[in-house]
C-alpha cells in the first residue's frame, strides 16, 4: 500500500512545518530522507502532492485533498497504539455493567464521561438485567460491574459502594377499589399484589410480600403495566411512579398500620478477586469519591413496614 505509518507522519509534518528542512527537524530525520520519502510516496500514488517550483515545496490540491484522511488516519494509529499499551497495562477488552432496568436514572454512569476520554478506544456494553440477572451475571464472570437495590443479606463474595436511594411505594390504579381507602393489613392479605422478584421466583426484599394472592414480574416496569390496567396493587420506586401520580392515574395506598415508604439505597456491587481491569477499578474509585462519605444505612426494612401510619 502507497500510505504507512511512516510515510504519512512525513507527509503530515511537511504540511505543517511548511519545508522539508523544517520536517526534517521536527522528525529528527536529514533533509533528504523527508524529500525522498514524500517522492517515493508521489510515485506509488502517481500524484504530485508538493509544488517544487518555488524556494519551499507547496502543497497541491492533491495533497490538501487527502490531508483530512491522512491526519484521520495518523490519529487511528495513535489510539491504536494508546489502547495496545493499555492492554498491556491491565485495561480490559470491554467493560461491561449489569443494570437493574428500574435504576438507569440512578446516577451510575457519572464515571463513563472520564473513562471515555481516558480510553477512547474502550467499548462498553451495558446491560439491563433484573436484580437477581445482573447479579447472576456479575458472579458468572459475564460483567464485571453490577447497580442494583440493597440485598437483605450481605455476600460476602462481593464488595459494593452506594450510590444513590430510591424509594418503594405501594400504588394502585385511581379507579382500583383500593383507592383512597384505609387499608389495614388483613385486606392486603387477600388482594391481589403484583411482585417483582427475578426470574428464578427470588424476591428482591422477602419483607415487600404482603398478600396471599400474587403475580409476579420480573421488571418494575413490566409489574407497572399490570398496575396501570387495575389488576392489583404493587410496591414500585417512587422514580417510576412518579408521572402516574402526578397525572392522577395512579393513587398511593393509604395504610391503618404502617407508612406508604421503603426507602432503599442503590448499590454499585463487584467482586474483589475479579476486579482487575484499569477501566472498572477507575470506575469503582469515581464512585467512591463522589459518594463514599455516607454514614451507615440501616438495615433493609427498618424505615417502612413497621412505622408510622400515613402514605407517601
Amino acid at each position: 500500500m502507497a500510505f504507512n505509518r511512516d510515510n504519512v507522519r512525513v507527509f503530515l509534518t511537511v504540511l505543517d512545518e511548511g519545508s522539508f528542512s523544517a520536517a526534517a527537524r521536527k522528525l529528527g530525520k536529514v533533509p533528504s530522507a523527508v524529500s525522498m520519502a514524500i517522492a517515493q510516496l508521489e510515485a506509488e500514488l502517481d500524484l504530485q502532492l508538493f509544488d517544487r517550483s518555488s524556494r519551499e515545496p507547496l502543497p497541491t490540491a492533491a495533497a490538501r485533498a487527502l490531508e483530512p484522511g491522512a491526519r484521520q488516519l495518523a490519529w487511528q494509529w495513535q489510539q491504536l497504539l494508546v489502547q495496545a499499551a493499555s492492554l498491556h497495562a491491565g485495561l480490559e477488552d470491554c467493560l461491561r455493567l449489569a443494570v437493574a432496568p428500574e435504576l438507569i436514572g440512578s446516577g451510575w454512569d457519572a464515571p463513563l464521561a472520564e473513562l471515555a476520554q481516558m480510553y477512547p478506544q474502550l467499548p462498553v456494553d451495558i446491560r439491563l438485567a433484573p436484580q437477581e440477572d445482573a447479579l447472576r451475571l456479575l458472579h458468572d464472570g459475564e460483567v464485571q460491574l453490577a447497580v442494583v437495590f440493597e440485598r437483605p443479606l450481605l455476600d460476602e463474595r462481593e464488595c459494593f459502594q452506594e450510590i444513590s436511594q430510591e424509594t418503594l411505594i405501594a400504588v394502585v390504579a385511581a379507579s382500583h377499589p383500593l383507592a383512597q381507602r384505609l387499608l389495614g393489613q388483613q385486606e392486603l392479605l387477600v388482594e391481589r399484589q403484583v411482585l417483582v422478584a427475578g426470574r428464578d421466583l427470588q424476591l428482591h426484599h422477602p419483607v415487600l410480600l404482603q398478600s396471599r394472592c400474587c403475580w409476579r414480574s420480573d421488571s418494575h416496569t413490566a409489574a407497572l403495566k399490570l398496575i396501570e390496567q387495575g389488576l392489583g396493587w404493587a410496591f414500585l420506586p417512587q422514580s417510576l411512579v412518579a408521572p402516574g401520580l402526578a397525572s392522577g392515574e395512579l393513587e398511593a395506598l393509604q395504610f391503618a398500620n404502617m407508612t406508604n415508604a421503603i426507602p432503599l439505597w442503590v448499590d454499585l456491587v463487584w467482586l474483589p478477586e475479579s476486579l482487575q481491569g484499569l477501566a472498572a477499578s477507575h470506575f469503582v474509585a469515581a464512585m467512591e469519591g463522589l459518594h463514599g462519605s455516607r454514614p451507615p444505612r440501616a438495615p433493609v426494612g427498618s424505615a417502612g413496614l413497621a412505622g408510622p401510619t400515613g402514605a407517601v
